[in-house]
């Protein structure tokens, strides 16, 4: 029997048993081909849009606007976050993950199709930070509908491993767009990759929109979420109600958590901006960095299910904290390295910082997230603590170019500070939460209606 509360149950038999390797396998296709639309646009709007869909004349500005529209997609993820994960919470995983697929996957496609600056003026900016939007709308119910549907159909020793499979995915994801800009910024010119080449992956999105409907439609619910009753499911209250009444807590705890994802921020985001652009001096080329971040993601791929696997033996928290307070302490020797024109010496610290430190928290933290709160109100939580803390993350590349924009001197130091002071913060609200690993769901559904 499924533990909700009393009356909320059918009788877990009738309606199927777990499938963690089916889950975990739905759950790494699903967020590789949603997190492959969402990765192109990191990259192009560090390497390409501020001269595409910028005004020339000032460097600084178009660098720190393109990297604008990037963080505008995370403005629009709590909105996404709130409705889908209401939706996964209240009609099923399966549902909103088909849908939030299919939106990405049209999103993506527009941005190839955009008319550029010189083309139409101020119109193209504000059509790529439309369609932005949408792309965050629709990405943030992804991870949060695809690891519960996993950690639900795992057996409890095992929710870390399974569970980081869909991280796992997302790294994939993000190879595969890396995969195909590279070739392109490689072979052709400057001007042939500025005017048409960077728009070939984002057209072939039009694949993930097929893909994603055949891959989604045949995932199964969890047994755990069909055994609630229609009536009682039909009696509560809208699920961010519930969640801000019940788990506000957990849910600022989750939230600054999330702010681990500086480290990214400042390597592969603003890091990526500071080595080939012209202001900045370093020097580097744009496939040159494209290989930085390529390499950082294959590490990756590797390292995520063994520290999923371990965060079943030591914890959550200790993964999360080693990771995130490592990772934090090294942003700054990654830009220094850049500084220091050694594209060697970036290769080292990348793979030690993206590839191992962070993968750390990255593996850990979805499992984390969805064991602190009820299944009834799982996605939501999962997705609003996600989305808010990625949405307030992802200002920090403008805020790092504005306050060490071209010309500024100790840029490492400082932003390699702030990021560090921002992972403490992070770390001290993982340190605050309960260890989970192991516990069964049972046991986690009991625990978290307790809380105030």
């Amino acid at each position: 029997m499924s533990t909700t509360t009393a009356g909320e149950v059918r009788p877990e038999a009738s309606i199927g048993k777990r499938d963690p390797k089916k889950a975990a396998m739905s759950g790494w296709i699903g967020s590789a081909l949603e997190y492959y639309d969402f990765a192109l646009y990191s990259q192009a709007a560090a390497l390409v849009f501020p001269t595409v869909f910028f005004p020339s004349g000032n460097a600084t500005v178009a660098i720190i606007a393109s990297l604008a529209t990037y963080a505008v997609g995370y403005v629009s993820r709590p909105i996404g976050a709130i409705v889908l994960g209401a939706w996964g919470d209240r009609h099923g995983r399966k549902n909103v993950l088909t849908f939030a697929m299919l939106l990405m996957g049209c999103a993506t496609f527009l941005v190839g199709l955009l008319p550029t600056f010189g083309q139409i003026g101020i119109l193209a900016p504000i059509l790529l930070v439309a369609l932005r939007l949408i792309q965050g709308f629709a990405v943030a119910g992804e991870l949060g509908g695809a690891s519960a549907m996993i950690v639900e159909h795992s057996p409890d020793s095992r929710r870390g491993f399974f569970a980081s499979f869909s991280l796992q995915g997302t790294q994939f994801g993000s190879i595969l767009a890396t995969g195909l800009m590279l070739p392109l910024a490689a072979i052709l010119s400057d001007e042939q990759f500025q005017t048409w080449g960077w728009r070939i992956p984002f057209l072939l999105s039009a694949l993930v929109i097929l893909a994603g409907w055949i891959i989604r439609r045949r995932v199964q619910e969890p047994p755990v979420f069909l055994a609630q009753s229609d009536a009682a499911m039909a009696k509560r209250r809208l699920p961010i109600v519930e969640l801000v009444q019940t788990h506000l807590w957990v849910l600022i705890r989750c939230i600054l958590m999330t702010l681990t994802n500086v480290i990214g921020m400042a390597t592969l985001v603003f890091g990526v901006a500071f080595a080939t652009q012209e202001g900045y001096g370093n020097g580097f080329t744009t496939s040159e960095f494209l290989w930085v971040t390529l390499v950082a993601n294959v590490v990756a791929i590797v390292t995520i299910p063994i520290f999923g696997a371990l965060s079943d033996k030591i914890g959550r928290r200790t993964l999360m904290l080693i990771g995130g307070i490592g990772g934090g302490l090294l942003a700054g020797v990654y830009l220094w390295a850049i500084e220091q024109g050694s594209l060697a010496l970036v290769f080292v610290c990348v793979i030690v910082i993206q590839g191992v430190f962070f993968q750390m928290w990255n593996a850990t933290f979805a499992t984390f997230y969805q064991e602190q709160f009820p299944m009834r109100i799982r996605v939501t939580g999962f997705a609003v603590a996600q989305n808010v803390g990625l949405m307030i993350a992802a200002f920090f590349p403008s805020i790092f170019t504005a306050i060490a924009p071209p010309g500024t001197t100790n840029i490492p130091l400082v932003i390699g500070s702030l990021a560090f002071g921002i992972c403490l913060v992070a770390a001290v609200a993982a340190f605050l939460s309960d260890e989970t690993k192991g516990t069964s769901l049972e046991d986690l559904e009991t625990k978290s209606i307790k809380l105030p």
